[in-house]
């Protein structure tokens, strides 16, 4: 069974729940363990300095937790994420995935905690204006996709999730293990912080580099590539395949493929993929379809292969999406 909360429910109710202790006497760095009746573990909060904190949270929940997140402005945020087995003890050693966040409006999202695993996060918050001054001048004359970081706060943000590099995982390591108390120890872990940046913003323009065996589009391709997307938006239950839906709006295979890419920047899988998705989310907050009814609506016939991809994509089941949805707001 399930607890449902909102974000700020839950904040409140750990706040208070929680026995906060202070590790210096200025409080820039506090522990709060978890409510008894919630699981067990901690989550430590160290402030490196104005607009810029550290947070790692190793915790272990007895029951299923559901949290609504509203719409919100964001700052930038870096995100490790480990996941054990139950009962396992975690060292921080492999960092599952991270996530990254440029600053801007974070759409309202509902996130699920599963009870009976071990969970180690570390993740920083980093506001907009300390990004500006670390970076200084050189944001002007930096890549257009690194000045995208930093988004109005009505403009949706940049994310993106992957698995971290060993380099990373070095750094993450540091991080927990770090030998220093006191100033020491906060220099040290900022020091960590902007490496992490660093070597993000390092994997940002590798993957945005130009692929030069990419074909030049001339302004008919991208008019068909623009066909093709409407096809697919048109067929999210029964898509043609690759090779059909090149035929049908006359080009071959290979230039769709790459022309899809450059266009939109993502495969067209990828794009009815996100819109199948988007879709069976639309169908379930309407309460007239359950799961295998919203699931068969955009052709996903096989039950345990959507639920692993609403997972992934949602961050929660679609049964418990369905249940949440159905919640009576205030």
């Amino acid at each position: 069974m399930s607890i449902f909360f909102s974000q700020s429910d839950y904040l409140a109710m750990f706040r208070e729940g929680g026995n906060q202790q202070q590790s210096n006497a200025d409080g820039s760095d506090k522990y709060w363990y978890y409510p008894t009746h919630l699981g067990r573990g901690s989550i430590r909060e160290i402030k490196l300095r104005e607009g810029l904190e550290l947070t790692i949270a190793s915790y272990q929940l007895y029951q299923n937790l559901i949290v609504e997140i509203p719409e919100r402005e964001h700052p930038l945020e870096y995100e490790f994420t480990v996941i054990g087995e139950h009962h396992r003890q975690l060292t921080g050693a492999d960092a599952e995935n991270y996530f990254f966040s440029g600053s801007g409006l974070a759409d309202k999202s509902v996130n699920e905690y599963l009870a009976g695993w071990q969970v180690l996060n570390v993740s920083f918050h980093l506001e907009p204006d300390l990004f500006r001054t670390w970076i200084g001048d050189r944001l002007e004359q930096a890549e257009t996709i690194i000045q995208e970081l930093l988004k109005d706060l009505n403009s949706v943000r940049y994310t993106h999730t992957a698995t971290p590099t060993v380099k990373m995982q070095t750094a993450l390591q540091q991080i927990l293990y770090c030998p220093y108390r006191g100033i020491i120890q906060q220099i040290y872990l900022e020091s960590k912080v902007w490496e992490l940046m660093a070597l993000h913003l390092e994997q940002m323009l590798q993957n945005s580099s130009p692929n030069l065996t990419q074909p030049t589009l001339k302004p008919d391709d991208i008019e068909r590539i623009h066909h093709a997307r409407e096809i697919l938006s048109q067929c999210l239950c029964n898509p043609p395949s690759l090779k059909g839906l090149a035929r049908q709006v006359g080009l071959n295979e290979f230039t769709l493929k790459q022309g899809f890419r450059q266009v939109f920047g993502t495969t067209a899988f990828g794009w009815l993929h996100h819109h199948r998705m988007e879709r069976v989310k639309e169908l379930l907050e309407t309460g007239h379809y359950n799961v295998t009814e919203a699931a068969r609506e955009v052709g996903f016939s096989n039950r345990g292969h959507f639920a692993a991809s609403f997972r992934k994509k949602f961050g929660v089941n679609p049964k418990a999406y369905s249940l949440f949805a159905k919640q009576p707001k205030d």
